[in-house]
């Protein structure tokens, strides 16, 4: 059975890196902490679960730290996680299992990233993420910034899953932006990967116009990775839609089909706008693509799970009853259903639309 180190930085995270280590310690072989400047109680409940605590003087560089993290390593894989990420019960006993059964050739194991989760504890948003490395291979992070790690070999996926629990309140919000500016009164030339997360950082501080700048020179350069492209449409989308800009929103979402086939979550934006437009028949065919389309089937970039799930029949719903058409929203809301049994609207709209096609009944369907 091979072993495992895990590997963290951590900078000031005692509130959640002792969730953090709990809920991994048993599958793991060795921990090692490399802390990068802690004022408060990170250390001394790091010491609660390993004596393989390191320090390394910060230099606004993440790949940097967390390279010097892996260099300590002494197990045959590597896992990596953030203070504020977990395993659930169920996925712990699954890498567990995975550890009992993982031939000695597969070099990495991607796991899925759970990012947000609806009020019923649903997946919202998930990606992958290279998560369990083979150290022999040597594999470096690369990025000062939202950097990442460059694996090559044979890549396993796995449905284990690592949940994202975040604190309410980042008490650094303003460190990623502040890296970058400092390289860039350094005079630093930006790679195509810096210049789209960046533009995340401009947007994300409320900097719309400039964030539009950075995004347009980093799919100008032709040299971005497909889901970097696409994601980069979407968050124009949303600066056009902050600025009250709605044609060239709408033209951002489609500029995404040139690197992709429709995803359903520009589908469901689209249809949205149409059915705030009160064209509930175009709206209908943007949703029904978003209902229709095939899951990924790695979903390295950004994954809606509620566009390919229930959303788009719940909207489907309301387009088919502002046209007319009772019976074929009634069948969207039974969809929809499915997935959100408990929903007030939905069950709201059931009752509705059963008045409605009896020929009873006034109101109409609520919107997702």
């Amino acid at each position: 059975m091979p072993s495992i180190s895990l590997c963290m930085i951590v900078r000031n995270e005692e509130k959640s890196l002792g969730r953090c280590l709990s809920s991994v310690a048993q599958a793991v072989d060795e921990i090692i902490i490399i802390d990068t400047g802690s004022t408060d109680r990170t250390i001394e409940i790091a010491r609660s679960y390993t004596n393989r605590i390191e320090s390394f003087e910060w230099i606004d560089d993440f790949a940097a730290a967390r390279n010097y993290a892996f260099s300590h390593a002494t197990m045959d894989y590597i896992l990596w996680l953030d203070a504020d990420d977990i395993l659930t019960p169920l996925d712990l006993r699954a890498l567990l299992a995975l550890k009992r059964t993982l031939a000695s050739n597969v070099d990495s194991v991607s796991m899925y990233y759970d990012l947000a989760f609806d009020e019923y504890g649903k997946v919202t948003s998930r990606l992958r993420r290279n998560r369990l490395v083979k150290r022999e291979r040597n594999y470096r992070w690369i990025g000062a910034v939202h950097e990442y790690l460059e694996v090559f070999g044979n890549i396993m996926p796995s449905d284990i899953a690592v949940t994202h629990q975040p604190d309410e309140q980042d008490s650094d919000s303003n460190r990623n932006l502040s890296i970058y500016e400092k390289r860039l009164a350094r005079g630093e030339r930006f790679s195509p990967r810096d210049l789209y997360y960046y533009a995340n950082e401009l947007k994300d501080h409320g900097r719309y116009e400039a964030a539009i700048r950075y995004y347009e020179q980093f799919l100008g350069t032709g040299k971005g990775w497909i889901e970097d492209n696409v994601a980069a449409c979407a968050k124009l989308a949303d600066c056009y839609s902050e600025l009250e800009e709605s044609r060239l929103m709408v033209d951002s979402l489609l500029r995404s089909f040139y690197y992709d086939h429709p995803r359903p979550e520009f589908c469901c934006r689209l249809g949205f706008y149409f059915l705030q437009q009160n064209e509930p028949k175009t709206a209908a065919y943007w949703y029904r693509l978003a209902a229709e389309a095939d899951k990924p089937e790695q979903d390295w970039g950004f994954a809606s799970m509620t566009c390919t799930t229930w959303l788009p029949h719940l909207q489907l719903c309301v387009c088919y009853d502002r046209l007319g058409k009772y019976d074929e929203a009634n069948h969207h809301n039974e969809l929809a259903a499915r997935y959100r049994p408990e929903d007030p609207r939905i069950i709201s709209n059931r009752e509705y639309l059963q008045n409605r096609i009896s020929r009873k009944g006034e109101g109409g369907v609520l919107l997702g």
